[in-house]
């Protein structure tokens, strides 16, 4: 199986053309593909596939061999390689990708003739708690801040759905110091959430600037998150901390969020192709 491995602001995938290759596990290919020390090391897999309703297809499967609603990292990378695979047309024309999400828009920015950014309209923000979905004693929505005590620690966790389910903590410490790898695998896990789900912490370093650490649902520690950063910039927003356009940096780099209330949330981030190859444990 031929494979490319590519990043998003170091969010990292393995891509496989799904148009050539069909019928197999993907999910336990993923499993296995992803760990970074018997496989090929990556945050999960993406297939391109063909579609009825779009230019292309996204199905994505997390390192521990879930399928995902939508990546936003993913899908920008996604169409670079569809691009390069010839699956669809290498132009700076907007693409139409089909996600578990509905369908989005993908804008492709070319350095040369190579795609190195892209602009993902992904959609308007869920802030009903059912929809999300979190399952909590609240009165209020949006949900901006539902206090919560775990291993010590007092959290106020505002939520969002952008295609899925996102919780955001503010503090005021930097973002390295807080514990993420031992709170996130339980803020991921509680009833609450019952389709699980993904925990971002964050420092407002200015008022159009946020650093952000992600503990991703189904792939842990990853060094950025597109839907993530969308959900900070949107919880900042609607808690007056940040305006309608906010650049978000995380240990892989920097994504830049636009949104204003009651339209679409703009997410421009970079790609980048790291190598490719070929699978043969098939």
């Amino acid at each position: 199986m031929k494979f490319t491995k590519m990043h998003g602001a170091g969010n990292d995938y393995v891509y496989v053309n799904g148009f050539s290759y069909t019928g197999h596990n993907w999910s336990s290919i993923s499993k296995r593909i992803s760990d970074r020390h018997t496989g090929i090391g990556s945050d999960g897999l993406i297939i391109a596939l063909p579609s009825s309703v779009a230019d292309l297809r996204m199905q994505m499967f997390n390192a521990d061999g879930s399928e995902g609603e939508m990546c936003g990292n993913g899908i920008r990378c996604l169409v670079g390689f569809a691009m390069s695979e010839g699956l669809i047309a290498k132009d700076n024309s907007i693409k139409n990708v089909e996600t578990n999400s509905g369908v989005l828009t993908v804008e492709p920015i070319f350095t040369g003739n190579t795609m190195s950014e892209a602009i993902v309209n992904m959609g308007e923000p869920v802030l009903e708690p059912s929809l999300i979905p979190v399952q909590i004693d609240i009165s209020s929505v949006p949900v901006l801040s539902h206090e919560m005590e775990l291993c010590g620690i007092s959290m106020e966790l505002g939520f969002v759905s952008m295609g899925n389910p996102h919780a955001v903590l503010f503090i005021d410490d930097p973002v390295d110091d807080f514990p993420l790898e031992s709170i996130g695998p339980i803020v991921e896990n509680l009833s609450c959430f019952p389709d699980g789900i993904n925990l971002e912490i964050a420092n407002v370093v200015a008022f159009d600037q946020i650093r952000v650490r992600v503990w991703e649902r189904g792939s842990g520690l990853t060094m950025a998150c597109g839907t993530g950063a969308c959900a900070v910039a949107v919880i900042a927003q609607l808690k007056g901390l940040v305006g309608n356009e906010v650049k978000l940096d995380m240990p892989g780099g920097r994504l830049n969020v636009k949104w204003n209330k009651n339209d679409s949330v703009m997410m421009r981030g970079p790609i980048e192709m790291t190598f490719r190859g070929e699978w043969d444990e098939f």
